[in-house]
């Protein structure tokens, strides 16, 4: 993919965090964005941008139908997507013996077919011109796990896995797929766009309830900025080299992934002969 003065991103979920910041970061950049969003009152927001190059489309990621539907429409009226970047959805907190089975369907159902339905819309117009980037946004919780968030964590796993297949089955058709993984940045995610499932079992309680105490109060004052993802955000996105296939944004993020990285290294060396004893040994 070349490093182009003018591409076409299409973005999902442009009405806060990170889709909102790289959305900004790409038209102040000279791109074109079409950026999808949930009621048409954001739309109309998202299009008054001065530049003139930002375009929104109302969209419901759930419904894979809708969602061919804006894709074929976008690439007809407005022209090829150049990179799409998956970066709608949303966090759950709750145990996991307390949160409903629903609530685990709802997430995969906008953290993962959401982005697979946008992914598998877009592939056959990429496929046919050779180019095209995907941007997954994951999260470092696609790599590590934390109490109280499995349901989230199980959905950017997920992601991440799909992901990774994803860029081997197209590496030879001129489409990149990379997955960022940010750690906690100063977004809605802890905040307004997280769901929380009601608290019933006191025997979590010395657990989680400090967890999520903890999780309320820094919500605002992550360490991450926004405004900086989106800038390597459009780098990634733009850079004419081939970009990394896993890319993690904030020192928070690197830390405990590395930690846990290392940590899954160790353990599989203690139990190294366990794992090679169970090989078979005749003909």
């Amino acid at each position: 993919m070349q490093n182009m003065l003018e591409s076409t991103f299409f973005i999902t979920g442009v009405s806060s965090g990170f889709g909102q910041a790289l959305a900004q970061a790409a038209l102040n950049a000279g791109h074109r964005v079409i950026g999808t969003v949930r009621q048409p009152e954001a739309a109309r927001a998202f299009e008054s941008h001065p530049s003139g190059r930002a375009h929104a489309r109302v969209m419901d990621l759930t419904d894979p139908e809708t969602v061919r539907q804006v894709v074929q429409e976008v690439e007809a009226s407005i022209g090829p997507i150049d990179v799409l970047v998956n970066n709608a959805g949303y966090g759950h907190e709750g145990i996991l013996e307390e949160s409903p089975l629903e609530e685990l369907r709802r997430q995969f159902d906008t953290n993962v077919f959401g982005a697979v339905a946008v992914i598998k819309a877009c592939l056959p117009f990429m496929r046919t011109r050779r180019r095209g980037r995907i941007l997954n946004i994951t999260s470092m919780g696609g790599t590590i796990t934390m109490p109280g968030i499995s349901y989230y964590c199980g959905s950017k796993f997920a992601l991440e896995g799909i992901s990774d297949a994803l860029a081997k089955e197209v590496s030879g058709l001129g489409i990149d797929v990379i997955t960022v993984a940010p750690g906690s940045f100063r977004t809605e995610w802890a905040g307004r766009s997280m769901v929380r499932t009601p608290r019933s079992i006191d025997d979590y309680d010395a657990l989680f309830d400090p967890v999520r105490a903890r999780r309320e109060a820094v919500s605002g004052h992550q360490l991450g900025d926004p405004a900086k993802a989106a800038q390597v955000m459009l780098q990634v996105a733009t850079m004419a080299e081939r970009p990394p296939t896993r890319l993690l944004l904030g020192s928070d993020a690197f830390d405990l992934v590395r930690e846990n990285l290392q940590g899954r290294l160790r353990q599989m060396k203690d139990w190294e002969s366990v794992t090679r004893s169970t090989d078979h040994t005749g003909d």
